[in-house]
């Protein structure tokens, strides 16, 4: 555990990952081209992402018991190939038909893998280092989303469409070889987890898992932390800014590099705070929400266009809720044991991308509703105009409030568990912070 073989075990884990985050966000830069090569509507455009987005979600329970069972090394080569084999597809994509199987095949393959590297790190990592390096597994693969944003655009506006995404299914064939020539499930010597013996037995596994209020705590915090970013990073946020707000193409891109950024920083800290006081993660989770929500609502209630440093801090407060979203698998990992840890970390990890493919749909519905109700223009500037992306964004609300809601709910029923199980009393945070503050202390 913690040796030089478990460091190389996770950088080549976090290597299959960020290619995984290259392969998912590529469409999103590529959103304008995609419009314009298949010539559809806003509701077809999102089709793309959302059934991407749907079998990733779909695919996350299966692929935590597969890992369960299977282990996670299995899991990276299969995902990694699907994903290749997807982009491949959608670099030859004459239609939207087979633009379609194309992203399947990468959601399916992209479900497999975080997952996996998180499942990997329990088994050669221990202590206080597990949290933290769960969340640099999360900031390092997002910088698979500056090389959609830079080389990808690149290649995709001066050699066009195919060489650009033949180029991203190429740096997962080189993850996979990486894969297959270094990665083992468990350190040498240690004997991994019992795993169920028939599906059956995998089956009530997940019952269970699914069961625990500290699973759900998990899953709830994932939905309402992680979709933000994922929605604007992956569809809506490049022809929101190109359109909406008229900036270049390239500096569009730019903008979509900065949430990896500010996660890098953000990322450390949060797995730190996570680390040191585990009873008040939701309190985390719950701050970044309130972040977000209100840039959101400083951009879409401003007069007119919004500035620039508006949509600039809009940006960064989603870029905190991408590790923010971590933090739900570390409520997996508290609250589960390692040989049903596979299937929890996936009951988990539905969660944001459930809130962000129905989240994507919508707005895509709500633009389409709107531009009829305009008069029904071809042109793309109309239809993906400011006022019209205002209102397709305020669903978001609806998504966050639903989410919290949640988060509150289980986080009740776990603080009860966790008093009736241990004896662990968790107080309110202004009653704690009023305690630490000016309750006097012992000379």
């Amino acid at each position: 555990m913690n040796t030089r073989r478990s460091w190389l075990v996770f950088s080549v884990g976090t290597f299959a990952y960020l290619a995984a985050v290259l392969q998912r966000t590529s469409l999103g830069v590529a959103g304008v081209s995609a419009a314009e090569r298949f010539d559809t509507s806003a509701t077809f455009l999102s089709s793309l992402a959302v059934v991407q987005l749907v079998f990733y979600a779909l695919m996350q329970v299966p692929v935590g018991i597969l890992i369960d069972r299977l282990g996670p090394r299995f899991l990276i080569l299969m995902g990694t190939a699907l994903m290749i084999v997807g982009q491949v597809t959608l670099a030859v994509a004459p239609g939207i038909g087979m633009a379609l199987v194309g992203r399947i095949l990468v959601g399916a393959g992209d479900a497999m893998l975080f997952i996996s590297v998180i499942r990997l790190i329990s088994s050669w990592f221990t202590g206080r280092i597990v949290p933290q390096l769960a969340q640099w597994t999360g900031n390092i693969g997002q910088l698979g989303q500056i090389l959609s944003a830079v080389p990808f655009v690149w290649l995709l506006h001066s050699v066009g469409w195919t060489p650009a995404f033949l180029w991203a299914a190429a740096l997962s064939v080189v993850a996979f070889v990486a894969v297959l020539a270094s990665l083992t499930d468990n350190p040498a010597g240690v004997r991994p987890e019992t795993v169920p013996g028939t599906w059956g037995l995998a089956i009530q596994q997940l019952k269970f898992s699914f069961a625990r209020a500290g699973t759900q705590l998990g899953f709830w915090s994932h939905f309402v932390t992680q979709s933000p970013g994922t929605v604007f990073s992956l569809l809506w946020g490049f022809p929101f800014m190109v359109y909406g707000l008229g900036y270049e193409p390239t500096l569009a891109a730019a903008l979509l590099t900065i949430p990896v950024f500010t996660g890098m920083v953000v990322g450390p800290a949060l797995g730190l705070l996570s680390a040191r006081y585990p009873t008040r993660r939701s309190n985390l989770i719950l701050t970044v929400v309130f972040i977000i929500a209100a840039a959101w609502g400083l951009v879409l209630l401003w007069p007119g266009e919004p500035p620039f440093w508006a949509v600039v801090l809009l940006i960064i407060s989603m870029g905190i809720g991408g590790p923010g979203s971590l933090i739900g698998f570390d409520y997996a990992r508290t609250f589960n044991p390692l040989r049903s840890l596979g299937v929890a970390t996936g009951i988990v990890n539905v969660g944001g991308f459930t809130a962000s493919f129905v989240t994507m749909f919508m707005i895509g519905l709500i633009l389409d509703l709107l531009n009829r109700m305009q008069g029904a223009s071809d042109a793309l500037s109309v239809l993906y105009s400011l006022p019209n992306f205002k209102v397709a964004f305020s669903v978001q609300y609806l998504m966050l409030a639903f989410g919290v809601f949640m988060v509150f709910r289980y986080r009740r029923k776990t603080r009860l568990l966790l008093s009736r199980d241990e004896g662990i009393e968790v107080a309110p945070i202004w009653v704690a912070l009023g305690d630490r503050w000016f309750k006097p202390r012992k000379k």
